[in-house]
Parts: C-alpha cells; structure tokens; sequence
C-alpha cells in the first residue's frame, strides 16, 4: 500500500464528444517505488496508451470506447496469433490484396478516421499480418475518402516464408524439441521489437501496421520514441515491456476471466486498458471512468504472469525482462480504477530473434452432440465408440490408413477434471466431443457422414449435431526456431515509399539473468503451522492459465503474502503434475517447473506437453489451457491452522 500522496498523473477529461480533450489531475501516483521512496512525477511528461484489441475478433466496442473516453495520446491493438499467422497466409494466396484483419480498417479506424485526427492519436497495430502493404492501402483509401491527411507507415521484414527452401537446407532446428523443419511450412515470421515502430514514429507516422512483432513492442515503441530510451536503459526497457505485457490482452487486465469474476461489474461495457507512463518508466494500469470492469492488485497480478515462463527471464526482442520484484501499489481514491506498477528490472536481450513457422499436418474434425436422459455419459462414450468402430470397418474396405489420433470427451462429466472428478457418474445430459485426425481428407469426409446415422440407429437422446455435418480443417502445428537478428532486413515505408531500412542497434551483451530459483533452491520464506483446518486453493489464491504451444502456464498468487509459504508448501512441481497427470503427455517427456515471483506473493507453474499438441492442432476440447488455472482452484490443502490466524501472526 502506498503511503502517501506524492504527485498526480495527469489524465484527459471529454468535456463533450466533439470537443479536444485536456489535461486534468485525477491520479495521484507515487514514483521510486522501489527504493521506497516517492519523488515527483511531471505532470506534463507522461504518455497515455490505451490497448483496443486482444485478438483478432476483439469486440468492436473497444476502440470508440478508448478514443472517445480514454484519453489517449497511442491507440494500440493486438490481432496476431501463430495460428492467425498461418490463416492470413492462406488468405493471401487465394487473394494477393488479403492477408491482413480487415476489421481494423473496417471496424476501428473507418468510422473514427475524423476523431482520431482531431484528437491527434496514433494508431499502432500488427494488423499487417502478412500483407501490410495491403493493409496500409486499404487505409489509405479511408483517409481519401474521409478527405483526412494522415502519415501510414508501414514496418516489414518479419515474413521469412520465401525463404523456408533456404532455412530448410541450413538445417534449421526447432528450439524446443530439436526436429528439423518440415518441408510443409505454410508461414514463417520473426517476432520483431519495438525498434522499427519507435522509428516511424520518429519519422512522423501517424498510423503504423507492422507484421508480425511481439505484443508488447507496440506498447514500447511510443516510450521509447517519446522518452528518448537508449536500448540500454535496460530498467526502462523492461517496464515499458512490461505495460505492454499487460495491456496486450485487453480486458483481461480489468477484470476479464478474473478469479473472482462475481465481483466485476458490468461485463457488457467492460473497460478497456489503459497505462499512463512516467519518464523513468512507472506508470499506472487504469481504464476509462464509468466503464465496467476492475483494475485492482489482484487483476493485474493475474495477468502478469499470464502466459509467461520463467518470470526472473521473459525474453524479448529489446530486453530480457525480470518481473520477479515487479511491485503493484493501490492509488488513493481510485479503488477498481487504478494499480501502480513499478520494480521492473531488464538485461541486453539476444542477437537472436524468435521465428515461429506453421506448418501443414494432415487434418482433423471436431463432432459436439447433445445427449440428454439417464446415464447419458455412458449413451456418449457407446455411441463414440460405434461410430468410430463403423467408420475404420468402411476405412479397411477402401484399404484407408487408420486414424492418427482420436480424442473423445464427454462434457458436462467433468471429463477435463480426470481422477480429480467429483460429479457421480448417473448425470442425465452430456455433450459428446469427439476429434480426430487423419492424414487423408477423404476419410474424415466419411467420418463426417456417419455421424447423423446415430441419431436413428445408437443410443436414445441424441438431440442433435452443433453446427449440423462437421466440417474437415488442415492441422496447422507450431515450429520454432532462432534466427540472427544481423540476417534480416527491416524496411520503414510512409505513405507508400519505402524511406529507410532499420538497422537494430548493436547493445553490449551484459550479465544475462540466471533465471529465478527453481522450488528445490527456494528458501523457507515463512514459517509454516500445522492445524486442524483445510481449504482449496481457491480459499488462499488467484489464478490464471495460459498456453504456448504444447506448454500452459498457471499464476498462482496469494490472497494475502502470509498464505504464501502454505501454497508454496503444497504445490510442488511433483503434486501439481500429480494433479494434471490425466492431461500431460508422459510418453513426450511432460514435465511441470515451478517459479517464484516474490514481489506479487506468486509461483507461475508451467506444464511441458500438456495440451495434446495446442492450438489449433489440439484435438482437446481446452486446446489452450484456459480451464486449467480454474481446475487448480479445488486443489486442497490440508493441516492449516484459521486463516485469520496466519494473518494475525504475520
């Protein structure tokens, strides 16, 4: 908790829609957190950047939200995933003007082109996807028609597909488990930093579309621009990092997917983020005022550790990020409106850039069926089995290959939960999820036919097919690798001319973090009692989970730093796998490490080979981790003395 006031962030105030907002105190906000002690912030020297978009099909509420009410001097959205990627990229070769999210110039920037000017916002996005030239066009074209002069620049040089012959024959190596990379790629991109973006900007973009670039570069880039950041103001750096970290998901930091999600109010209208920052890089997580939503300790917390590995080495294009003393404080007056961030600390990152490829894989089909009536868990699981059983007797007549996976899941039995299930086994409705792949389109094609016929000729209750006849879709799986930054070429366009060639800048490669300790190197922090009492998790903690690839994350952060110890006594990296042992992948080497992140009271837990192959090439009904942080919440730990107890003896 913060003390006392020291200084206030100034903020913008909309006196009406049609009038230019100005600046007005409304946040009191302490700075030198980490030295705890609270200097001044310049009221006049802050960046307000607002982030409208998490994904590509992000609500279209966001962005009119945020210009209109937030503010903003940066309007960012994030649309790229590497399965979007892999998508787009398909988009293209059918057509060679496609290739990039259309909603971003349809949706967010067409009907708002006039405001945006007259508010003087930048707009950055990765809404480039694989065809930024397209994208920046299509812009254009708004711009024209809205008779509004605006500066669109355009970063490239991510998209390495042209070369995948050339990397296949070096001999390239996937940076995880070590294969060599297939001859199918259908995309290959570099995550680029946050260095072109900051030079456009220097160059007087006023809307800039990259490609592919890692999310919180497009938060980064106007820090670095407006503060003038050298790259080896690694402190800086990471902070900055970390704003865009946080703000990249969108409402996931202001009360989306929240632990305690019956304490936000109104869902429908749900702010959008917001992070103020400071010219030494502190800065505060805010939202627009009157919108729904919480931005609390526990809220931005969660979503630090929010898809991430190691928290002590988050490693990125412009820093090595260590978030492990990153300190969050409550601003005075503005309980659920605002957070604090500061303690963020950072090293030279790598002459390396990370490239992720998709590449093509056979394919799959995904059938959901309601069943309804008594014992409809046992209807599904029978009528999964008879039609798959139909379905191989039709293959080894056409002399077809067998399924190369299968997964059948009956939802409403807590089937996700595996031996940690407590629903009895009579339930008397359920929904049959049944996928497959098969290298041969043709026999999913059958597959897809015989799943009607059950309807008739299996089990009573069968109440229909969502969707109607499943549809057969290529596997698109992940491949990633590391390329030298010092062998690519990123190219800066402005209006349609190509204007410089960006040239990352050459950092001295310092002392790189060593990682945080694993949990048999932690020391006891916190004496631990025994009692008489027992709680879930849900009792002592939040929780968040998150995929990378074949990998998911689960944050697990204490309610209050004295329940600590007794979490981090229970979950060890054995129970935990223990736990999830139904969902990892022994026979692929699935393992669970466990990380400390003392300066939020949190252990970040990631799971190796735990979502049968992820994304989109995950035949599971969760194929990105989403529920697994929920399911930790009953995890239960025995022999605690009261919970007012541990608190009054802290």
């Amino acid at each position: 908790m913060v003390a006392s006031i020291a200084s206030k962030i100034c903020s913008r105030l909309i006196q009406s829609k049609n009038t230019i907002l100005r600046r007005v105190p409304i946040y009191p906000v302490f700075i030198n957190k980490r030295n705890n002690s609270y200097g001044n912030l310049l009221q006049s020297n802050t960046v307000r950047i607002g982030c409208a978009s998490g994904f590509w099909g992000d609500t279209m509420t966001a962005a009119p939200q945020l210009i209109y009410g937030g503010g903003l001097d940066y309007l960012v959205l994030d649309y790229l995933s590497e399965i979007t990627m892999s998508l787009l990229t398909a988009m293209k070769n059918k057509d060679s003007n496609a290739g990039y999210p259309v909603d971003f110039v349809q949706v967010v920037i067409a009907p708002h082109i006039k405001e945006i000017k007259k508010r003087g916002i930048k707009v950055i996005s990765n809404a480039g996807g694989v065809n930024p030239e397209a994208c920046a066009a299509a812009l254009q074209a708004v711009c024209s028609q809205a008779g509004i002069d605006l500066n669109i620049a355009v970063v490239n040089g991510d998209d390495l597909v042209h070369r995948a012959p050339e990397l296949q024959n070096q001999g390239v190596k996937e940076m995880y488990s070590g294969v060599s990379m297939p001859k199918s790629v259908t995309s290959v991109n570099a995550y680029l930093g946050a260095g072109p973006i900051s030079r456009a900007l220097d160059l007087g973009a006023d809307i800039i579309v990259t490609g592919r670039c890692v999310d919180s570069a497009l938060v980064l880039a106007p820090l670095v621009h407006k503060f003038k950041w050298g790259y080896e103001e690694f402190d800086k750096l990471a902070q900055g990092s970390l704003a865009g970290h946080l703000i990249e998901c969108g409402a996931q930091v202001t009360g989306g997917i929240f632990t305690d999600w019956h304490t936000v109010p109104n869902w429908s209208n749900i702010g959008f983020p917001i992070v103020e920052c400071a010219e030494d890089g502190n800065f505060v997580v805010t939202k627009p005022p009157k919108t729904g939503g919480i931005v609390s300790k526990a809220t931005v917390a969660e979503q630090l550790l929010y898809e991430i590995g190691d928290p002590a080495c988050y490693q990125l294009p412009d820093v090595n990020c260590d978030f492990t003393q990153v300190s969050l404080g409550d601003v005075d007056g503005h309980d659920g409106e605002a957070v604090f961030v500061s303690g963020a600390r950072g090293v030279a990152s790598s002459s390396q850039y990370k490239v992720s490829a998709t590449y093509m894989d056979g394919y799959r089909m995904t059938a959901v069926c309601c069943v309804g009536g008594p014992r409809s868990k046992d209807k599904a699981e029978r009528t999964a089995e008879a039609i798959l059983k139909r379905t191989r007797a039709i293959f080894k007549q056409l002399k077809m290959a067998d399924f190369s996976k299968v997964n059948i899941e009956i939802l409403g039995s807590e089937n996700n939960y595996g031996h940690n299930s407590k629903l009895p086994a009579g339930s008397r409705e359920a929904v049959l999820w049944l996928a497959v792949h098969h290298p041969d389109k043709r026999a999913l094609n059958i597959l897809a036919r015989e799943i009607a016929p059950a309807g008739t000729g299996m089990a009573p209750g069968l109440t229909g097919i969502v969707g109607g006849r499943p549809k057969v879709s290529p596997v698109l799986k992940l491949f990633s690798f590391l390329h030298d930054k010092d062998d690519l070429k990123i190219d800066i366009a402005m209006n349609g001319k190509h204007v410089e060639t960006y040239t990352p800048p050459k950092v001295a490669q310092e002392g790189q973090s060593s990682g945080s300790p694993k949990q048999s190197e932690v020391k006891a922090t916190g004496e631990v009692h025994i009692g008489s009492h027992s709680y879930r998790l849900e009792d002592l903690a939040y929780t968040r989970s998150g995929d990378k690839g074949n990998s998911c994350n689960i944050g697990v952060i204490a309610r209050h730093p004295a329940y600590l110890p007794y979490i981090r006594q229970a979950l060890t990296e054995v129970t935990v796998a223990e736990y999830f042992a139904h969902l990892l992948e022994a026979d692929k080497g699935a393992k669970v490490d466990r990380y400390e992140c003392p300066g939020i009271h949190g252990l970040n837990f990631v799971l190796h080979e735990a979502l049968g192959g992820g994304g989109i090439a995950s035949l599971r009904s969760d194929p990105q981790g989403k529920a697994y942080g929920q399911m930790m919440l009953d995890f239960e730990i025995h022999d605690m003395p009261a919970l007012v107890d541990i608190i009054n003896e802290s």
